[in-house]
């Protein structure tokens, strides 16, 4: 059995990890971390978990807790985890980072989109970018992942296979997508009340958002040439879910039949992302509250762009489920063991 600690267990990341933990045959939540909640139920936190988690929450003591457990999970705020994470913490035990800390190879991009000075560069090396369909291998022998964003692991499981085959021009790639409010967190913030949400759609972080180098350099790797791009997010009024719309040039001559079977080829052995039939668009209903990611393509011949579309739960696939998919790569379990979740209808 894996003994797992949580940091960040009363954020949306945090209880959803224990929500899929709690049905993962072959590991057990040991310390239910939350700086905020220290010696309150966690259940009273979130009810859901009634007469489920009987435990209280403790405090964030990562030395203490690594000593207790195989793997910890930090759902916590950009840089909290780049301040205290030492080599004693991970010889100790596995971490599994929801933040952006250890994502982005070059410090000085890290600390120039997040505004902060990176306290542990030295780890950033050594840190495997949990993208599990494209780094699969890496993840395997890690003892540090960097668990992908939301936005990044949508746009770029949406674009990775023409990409990685050279048929769209990089330098013509734009990423619009879609969120749902829980990806701004938990926290209390004017613009995500009720009032200002609701019967609304806006635009945010236009060409200034965060994951923005992250789907860059992701995308380089995948491509092989330096790739620059116009990623715009907006809001939308829903609780969960994610929506990709890229468009890119063709390169050469391809019919849409040979640029979908670029996908049905890359994808044809991944449990998590479904490439849809015919030209039927993903949709974030069909995969709420699951870790699976929905894609599919329409070339547009009359100006020689292909509109590449994916879908996916930001909370599941787009951090808790992913992090579980990557604690079963690390320990040899299945890929899916936990993660065979039937996405919720309505």
């Amino acid at each position: 059995m894996i003994k797992v600690g949580i940091i960040g267990a009363t954020g949306y990341a945090g209880q959803e990890l224990v929500r899929l933990l709690l049905g993962h045959k072959d590991a057990e939540i040991v310390w239910y971390g939350s700086k905020s909640y220290v010696n309150q139920k966690f259940a009273s936190v979130f009810g859901n978990f009634t007469k489920l988690v009987d435990d209280i929450c403790k405090g964030d003591d990562l030395d203490r807790l690594a000593d207790e457990v195989d793997v910890i999970f930090t759902a916590t705020p950009q840089g909290y985890l780049a301040g205290i994470l030492t080599e004693d913490i991970l010889n100790k035990a596995k971490v599994i980072d929801l933040s952006a800390d250890y994502r982005i190879k070059d410090v000085s991009v890290y600390e120039k989109w997040y505004g902060i000075e990176h306290k542990s560069p030295s780890l950033i090396e050594e840190a495997v970018y949990g993208l599990c369909e494209i780094h699969r291998e890496d993840i395997q022998s890690a003892r540090l992942i960097a668990n992908p964003g939301c936005y990044p692991t949508c746009s770029t499981l949406s674009v990775a296979p023409l990409a990685r085959r050279g048929w769209i021009d990089m330098k013509t790639l734009i990423v619009d997508a879609k969120s749902g409010t829980s990806g701004a967190g938990r926290g209390a913030k004017v613009p995500n009340l009720f009032c200002e949400v609701n019967e609304n759609i806006k635009a945010y972080g236009v060409a200034t958002h965060r994951h923005t180098p992250e789907i860059e350099e992701q995308l380089s790797y995948i491509a092989g040439e330096p790739v620059t791009i116009n990623f715009t997010p907006h809001l939308v009024p829903m609780n969960r879910g994610i929506l990709v719309t890229a468009y890119a040039t063709v390169n050469g001559s391809h019919t849409e039949d040979e640029l979908k079977q670029a996908y049905i080829e890359d994808y044809s052995d991944e449990y998590f992302v479904r490439v849809l039939d015919g030209a039927t668009p993903p949709e974030t209903k069909w995969v709420e509250g699951s870790n699976f990611v929905d894609v599919n393509i329409k070339y547009d011949q009359r100006t020689n762009r292909v509109i590449m579309m994916g879908a996916m739960d930001n909370i599941t696939k787009g951090a808790a489920g992913q992090a579980v998919q990557n604690m079963n790569l690390i320990f040899g379990l299945p890929e899916q063991e936990g993660l065979r979740l039937v996405p919720m209808v309505p």
